[in-house]
């Protein structure tokens, strides 16, 4: 083992330790349920990109964002089971 790959090793044990993920953070937008209405959230956020009335706004909210960043939508149903995927890749 080349002292790189130890201190590759050490690295990812102390992000680890610390809750960090080593995985870089996706782009892909989620439409969710959110009090009287929709949001749109980016995955793995807690706070909401936007909030809507309607959920055909915050499909077009999270389409227009996922085009631009080449990630993908994510739609959920009213109780939270997914609806559809919508990927935007290459």
């Amino acid at each position: 083992m080349s002292w790189k790959d130890a201190l590759i090793d050490i690295i990812e044990v102390i992000l680890k330790a610390f809750g960090k993920k080593s995985k870089t953070r996706t782009w892909h937008q989620h439409v969710v349920p959110f009090e009287d209405g929709w949001a749109v959230r980016r995955e793995g956020n807690k706070r909401v990109t936007s909030k809507h009335r309607k959920q055909s706004t915050a499909i077009r909210k999270a389409k227009t964002i996922a085009k631009r960043k080449k990630a993908d939508v994510i739609i959920h149903r009213a109780h939270g089971g997914i609806r559809e995927r919508v990927s935007y890749k290459d």
